[in-house]
């Protein structure tokens, strides 16, 4: 049986979020996160699990994140990446002790535990994300079921950042809509956008996982490749890549990524616009909100909305007129 290598971190539950989109900058995506933050009331009318309270230490703000690394990666350099990023982050995070151990572990012991603890919950008032080995007890006449099997690899669609872009999705999908999802990842939002009404979606991601769990999510969910599409590129780096993707073609550009990453994406996003249509972005820790507005007002795009969810932005704009 293979063996993997796991990278334990000590932080704080305030930097837990942070970190873990830096350690996607740095390739890992195997992530656990381990810490002893109760259900708030809202979270308990939301899930269809129960989580009794002597099942939780009491929170005393620790969290640990566990890195699964490949037995044939270079961990040594790995855990120094790491090292550095940590003490880049506590210039503007409470980091804990952000000390990074390593051990081993097997196959079996992360890649499907993992399961018992994803339990099907709601996006928002009429929207179920529901794991494929899940059933669901508790379904409304007019509610949308998402069947997500995310795999080790892509969210399940319960962070801040993806609940912003689905109220905006919601918003604003007419029923003739076309939408162009930059970093698909699982491809759940634009599956959600599919149901909500939008006529063709077209993903795209760097990473050739990725592209694969959306085919496979799609079919789960009933998409048909004449619904939606997808594509493996760098939108940044291929202009013929670019190119292939049409001009003028999308009602909707979103873009759940990270801040660094649609900051330049502005430069380049017009293009694939229709006139009239409407680039989503989410992902943007608050820190970096006035950067992405900046990133913005500099490439002619006028913002309509800045919407916040705990220490999340997402930003919807246009192209402005000239």
């Amino acid at each position: 049986m293979e063996k993997w290598n796991k990278i334990t971190i000590d932080t704080t539950t305030e930097a837990v979020d942070a970190i873990s989109y830096q350690l996607e900058e740095l390739g890992i995506k195997g992530i656990e996160i381990i810490d002893h933050v109760p259900l708030s009331e809202e979270d308990r009318k939301t899930m269809y699990v129960d989580l009794l309270p002597d099942e939780i230490a009491p929170d005393d703000g620790t969290a640990k994140i566990l890195c699964y690394i490949d037995d044939h990666a270079d961990v040594e350099s790995m855990m120094s990446d790491i090292s550095v990023m940590l003490q880049d982050m506590s210039a503007f995070f409470n980091v804990g002790a952000a000390t990074v151990s390593l051990s081993e572990t097997k196959d079996e012991d992360w890649v499907n535990n993992w399961k018992k603890y994803f339990k099907p919950f709601r996006l928002d008032d009429n929207i179920i994300i529901k794991p494929t080995w899940e059933v669901l007890d508790d379904q409304k006449k007019d509610d949308i079921v998402v069947e997500i099997d995310p795999g080790t690899a892509f969210g399940t669609g319960s962070h801040e950042t993806t609940k912003l872009c689905i109220h905006q999705l919601k918003k604003y999908i007419k029923e003739d809509t076309t939408l162009l999802d930059l970093g698909c990842g699982s491809g759940i939002l634009s599956i959600i956008g599919i149901k909500l009404g939008v006529a063709k979606a077209v993903g795209t991601d760097i990473d050739i996982n990725a592209i694969s769990a959306t085919k496979e999510n799609c079919e789960i969910n009933g998409i048909t490749k004449e619904q939606m599409i997808t594509y493996q590129g760098n939108l940044l780096t291929d202009q013929e890549f670019c190119s292939m993707l049409g001009t003028g073609c999308y009602d909707i550009v979103v873009a759940n990524i990270l801040a660094d990453v649609i900051i330049p994406l502005c430069e380049i996003v017009t293009p694939f616009l229709k006139e009239d249509g409407l680039f989503i972005t989410s992902g943007i820790i608050n820190t970096k909100e006035d950067d992405v507005v900046q990133a913005m007002k500099e490439n002619h795009l006028e913002i309509i909305e800045i919407n916040h969810m705990k220490d999340w932005v997402s930003i919807t704009a246009k192209p402005a007129r000239v």
